[in-house]
């Protein structure tokens, strides 16, 4: 009887020990959470984010190409679909010795419960790799400085909306000053870089010039316009590509709103407008973005479309791309870089370009 009394002691202690050695186990397995659970409001500036905080306006694929662009200088993150900012976030990247590379990458893998098979079986979730020796963006830690070991860390519910948005082959361009274009590094509004990667410099308007219109330079593709009340501009892109701007008048240019997102809806706005073709303008619907979660389904009144007054001969050129589903920007960010006032903010799920 005392043995057996000893074996069954010596049973729970060695049933405990499994349990205990389970649970350090699970918590060896377990994956961290890396920064703010939420996203900023969309007026927030870039510069104004904590580290671990992040801005994600909403993602449609459908609206056109996306590229990601990485300033290693600045430790931030910034996301564009058909060439608008739809996103930012803080980042941590290579720590000296383990410098993360300059250049244009595309994801070459996904993997959204990656382990390091390097660093002790560390967790990577969300990861997209970049390069095959290692280099790859993923959720990790966010001290406010370089600490990797040389890939993009990103929060963790960023880096899972991004994972979710991205496709295989989606163009990222890391950048710092030194090496590259200041605009890659110290980006805007509008994306500096094509989906392809290359140089995508907007020229801005001559004195002499009151719009451009060239949608030669992407004939096919979602639409997406944006307006800055800052400088006054329109801009057109499509499918990624800026094939329009134009100088606008503001009847009430001292007005600030703040960063607002439209999608077209199937109708037209009741009454005659002058400045549109045939005097119809499209009705534009408001998008929930952060910030402005209580704009979803308003309908932009007419004060607010009375407001911008559009050259004619643009608006004609404009008009026939318009289709239900096209978004619109407001903002009262600058697109140029030589203006001076509220620099980047960002704007919606879906896409407008540089001014």
């Amino acid at each position: 009887m005392r043995w057996s009394t000893v074996m069954r002691g010596t049973g729970w202690k060695w049933m405990a020990g499994m349990v205990a050695a389970f649970g350090l186990a699970a918590v060896a397995q377990a994956v961290p959470f890396w920064g703010a659970k939420e996203s900023r409001s969309a007026d927030t500036m870039p510069s104004a984010l904590a580290p671990g905080e992040w801005i994600w306006g909403g993602d449609d694929k459908a609206m056109g190409p996306m590229v990601m662009l990485v300033s290693l200088t600045e430790q931030r993150a910034y996301v564009y679909r058909n060439g608008v900012l739809e996103a930012v976030s803080t980042v941590s990247t290579g720590k000296p010795g383990h410098e993360t590379p300059t250049g244009v990458f595309t994801i070459l893998q996904k993997d959204k419960d990656h382990r390091s098979s390097t660093y002790n079986n560390a967790p990577m979730p969300y990861q997209e790799r970049l390069t095959w020796d290692g280099v790859a963006l993923h959720a990790g830690g966010l001290p406010g400085f370089p600490e990797s070991h040389g890939c993009v860390h990103l929060p963790s519910e960023f880096a899972r909306r991004l994972f979710d948005a991205t496709t295989m082959g989606m163009t990222v361009v890391i950048a710092k000053d030194g090496v590259s274009h200041s605009d890659m590094v110290h980006p805007l509004l509008l994306s500096p870089v094509a989906a392809s990667g290359a140089d995508a410099a907007s020229v801005p308007l001559a004195a002499d010039e009151p719009f451009r219109w060239t949608p030669a330079a992407a004939p096919l593709g979602p639409v997406s316009l944006v307006l800055s009340r800052s400088d006054q501009r329109l801009v057109v892109l499509r499918n990624g590509v800026e094939i329009g701007r134009t100088r606008v008048q503001l009847r009430r240019p001292g007005l600030v709103l703040g960063t607002h997102a439209y999608v077209m809806g199937s109708g037209y706005m009741q009454g005659t407008f002058a400045q549109f073709p045939q005097g119809r303008a499209p009705q534009w619907m408001a998008i929930a973005i952060p910030g402005h979660e209580d704009d979803a389904g308003r309908v932009l009144d007419r004060d607010a479309i009375d407001n911008v007054v559009i050259p004619a001969a643009f608006a004609a050129n404009v008009y026939p791309l318009l289709v239900p589903g096209t978004v619109l920007v407001a903002t009262d960010a600058s697109l140029l870089p030589q203006t001076t006032g509220a620099r980047v903010q960002v704007v919606n799920a879906d896409p407008p370009h540089t001014l």
